[in-house]
């Protein structure tokens, strides 16, 4: 998975929120995300599309719900790259703050 391409999936304010509510842990359908990141359906649904192509997560089909989860297959490589933009977003924020 090249390093651009995880960048180019995170470099979207949406999609890096997003990031950071599933990379916590847990499934989130994409009604939850809607709500904590004041989206519609289907921008929110274009951005995980976006972060699945990019294979930083899964989805999970659940009635009319999609559920949508960390990859648990992500090299560990990406997986740092994705520690390493969460965190320095946080640490922008609080600084702002």
């Amino acid at each position: 998975m090249p390093v651009q391409q995880v960048l180019a999936a995170l470099s979207e304010p949406t999609r890096l929120a997003a990031m950071r509510l599933v990379w916590s842990g847990g499934e989130h359908c994409v009604c939850e995300l809607m709500a904590r990141l004041d989206a519609t359906q289907s921008r929110m649904s274009r951005h995980m599309a976006v972060l699945k192509a990019a294979g930083l997560v899964v989805d999970r089909r659940d009635a009319q719900w999609v559920r949508y989860r960390r990859n648990p297959d992500l090299p560990h490589s990406a997986a740092r790259v994705v520690d390493a933009v969460i965190a320095a977003a946080e640490t922008e924020e609080q600084v702002a703050a």
